[in-house]
């Protein structure tokens, strides 16, 4: 099995969540993180699909995603063929702030977004390797609150949604 990530371009944005995770569930592949987003095309919303399953797997999920009417076009790639990173938060009492804590802030390059008279938050962005490792040393400290998101994704190879959409007419 390998992890794969799925870039789905969609019209219209309303429920389309739903018909793509009933394909997962149909099938019984967990989803490991799921993205949406606006695209660069006016319009046109982008689905990110994290999922470890087999290639024969992979491409019977987008072939099914594709029938989805509302779907443009849907994409599958390894790891190595994306650019990836993923966004956490953490939320950190104001008490537990000492010189160790600035020491792994520094070390993970992470940054205080928010202070408030009881804690602050820390973002931090990365793999979802790198986002457990700071989540894992936090912990000591107290954590009190931990949020990361989805994979958020560009694909290596060179490919358009726009030249796809200009073929089909």
């Amino acid at each position: 099995m390998n992890r794969y990530t799925i870039l789905v371009y969609t019209e219209n944005f309303i429920g389309i969540l739903n018909r793509i995770t009933i394909i997962f569930t149909r099938r019984g592949i967990n989803i490991s993180a799921l993205t949406a987003s606006e695209s660069r095309l006016d319009g046109i919303h982008k689905i990110t699909i994290e999922a470890t399953v087999t290639e024969e797997q992979i491409i019977q999920l987008v072939n099914q995603i594709e029938k989805i009417i509302d779907v443009i076009k849907a994409y599958y790639f390894v790891d190595d063929e994306v650019v990836y990173q993923e966004i956490a938060l953490y939320k950190i009492p104001i008490d537990s702030l000492d010189p160790k804590l600035e020491k792994v802030i520094r070390q993970f390059n992470a940054h205080i977004i928010a202070a408030e008279k009881e804690f602050v938050v820390l973002e931090f962005t990365g793999h979802k390797e790198d986002t457990q490792a700071l989540l894992e040393i936090l912990k000591p400290f107290n954590l009190l609150e931990f949020s990361r998101s989805g994979r958020v994704a560009i694909a290596k190879p060179k490919f358009s949604v726009q030249e796809y959409l200009n073929n089909q007419t």
